[in-house]
């Protein structure tokens, strides 16, 4: 269906009428386990020598579906969902890293991945190099023999700044590396990192892809298009895997090598598994998709427009301003939007921010975004926290910092709620 329009494929891709009950959507297939037609099936499908279904932890009917369908829409040759985007991280990590190795990490990232990459990947013997993306001179410098991946965001978390991706994916195109993009706040229908030279791209399905804050999820889908044999820095998939019997991966598989390899060794091993209920809701919410997100831009220009011209108000960071430093970025790799999350700053500080998160009615205080309802929270006292007030500033969380993720309700009643808080 690769021929079909977005729209298109975020309906149908990957989904066929049940063959049993020729039931249209996609039945939720809440079972552990399956059985196996004899034992020699059941070899084969432990020897990785034959695809299907083993046991839900490694793969489920609904599930295959979401991954097919997410792959396709981001334009790569497959996919890996697990149990959400903080897993997806790891599992993304997972076959590229050794004790000792590093990855080279954009500074302006959610909160929750800061202190993933800065604190916890240590307990696996892993390193993060934290670098200004905008600088890809400095990504550049920052890339050793160790290095074995480089990690962005499309659109960052919390201030909605942009990434010229392109221009990051000929530096690590350069050294060899793969590009990791965490495409949450784009989504593929804003965004398509693949197509602008990223290796992997990453999401939490819990935000925009559900679309209405009901599961958690994670996926990972690749280009296909990376050689993991031309170097001796990835052995996961180009040298024998001993727990199948001396299979190598890239050898065996070829595009699809990293695909199985997050099947049969990270799900496997780590367990990050996806539900097949939460995938059943992300199908859902999928189907509208783009409609989401064409509302979602519309009343998030609207709103940052109001709050640019505000008097209580500093500062907005949002792309889709004309007025932003980054609107000529978003006009050239992002036209359809920048999406909805962005920041603003009160002029009278930390306090201000308190007091107008308590007084909003409409708009929910909720460490969650991509929600369809409008959702606020005060960074430097919540999901950035733990980081220390320069770290949060260089985060775009200061201390007079409110994000916002915008949702798709009437935009006037979502301004109105603002004025009333603010003011």
């Amino acid at each position: 269906m690769t021929e079909r329009g977005f729209e298109t494929l975020q309906i149908h891709a990957g989904a066929q009428p049940d063959p049993a009950t020729g039931a249209r959507q996609t039945p939720i297939y809440q079972t552990t386990g399956y059985v196996f037609r004899d034992v020699e099936h059941a070899a084969a499908l432990f020897d990785l020598k034959e695809v299907g279904f083993i046991y839900s932890r490694l793969t489920n009917p609904t599930v295959a579906v979401l991954q097919e369908r997410i792959a396709t829409l981001e334009g790569g040759t497959g996919a890996v969902c697990c149990s959400s985007g903080h897993a997806a991280q790891i599992m993304a990590l997972f076959p590229l890293m050794q004790p000792g190795c590093n990855v080279v990490v954009s500074s302006r990232l959610y909160g929750g991945t800061i202190t993933q990459f800065s604190q916890t990947i240590k307990r696996f013997g892993w390193t993060a190099r934290f670098v200004d993306f905008d600088d890809t001179d400095a990504i550049a410098a920052a890339i050793d023999d160790s290095t074995r991946a480089v990690f962005c965001e499309s659109i960052a978390n919390p201030e909605g700044h942009l990434f010229d991706i392109p221009a990051i994916a000929k530096v690590t195109s350069k050294a060899g590396l793969p590009l990791i993009v965490d495409n949450t706040t784009a989504t593929p229908y804003l965004c398509k990192p693949i197509e602008m030279g990223a290796t992997l791209v990453v999401h939490s399905t819990t935000k925009y892809m559900t679309g209405n804050g009901t599961v958690t999820g994670g996926c990972i889908v690749d280009s296909g298009t990376f050689d993991w044999s031309a170097s001796a820095k990835f052995p996961s998939l180009s040298e024998p895997e001993p727990a199948y019997h001396g299979l190598k991966f890239h050898e065996t598989f070829g595009h699809m090598a990293y695909v199985f390899h997050g099947i049969a060794v990270g799900l496997r091993d780590l367990g990050m598994t996806m539900n097949p209920q939460a995938a059943h809701y992300t199908l859902l919410g999928l189907e509208t998709l783009s409609l989401r997100m064409e509302r979602h831009v519309a009343n998030a220009t609207r709103v940052a427009e109001w709050l640019e011209n505000h008097p209580a108000v500093e500062s907005v960071s949002y792309a889709g301003l004309a007025s932003s430093p980054q609107h000529d970025l978003q006009q050239r790799l992002y036209p359809k939007g920048a999406s909805a999350l962005f920041c603003f700053a009160l002029k009278d500080g930390y306090d201000a921010c308190v007091r107008a998160v308590e007084k909003l009615e409409l708009i929910s205080h909720v460490a969650n975004l991509g929600d369809s309802r409008s959702l606020i929270i005060h960074s430097a006292s919540t999901t950035h926290r733990q980081l220390d007030e320069k770290q949060q500033v260089a985060a775009g969380a200061g201390p007079n910092v409110l994000r916002l993720s915008i949702g798709i309700e009437t935009v006037e009643d979502i301004i109105a709620d603002l004025e009333q808080a603010i003011s």
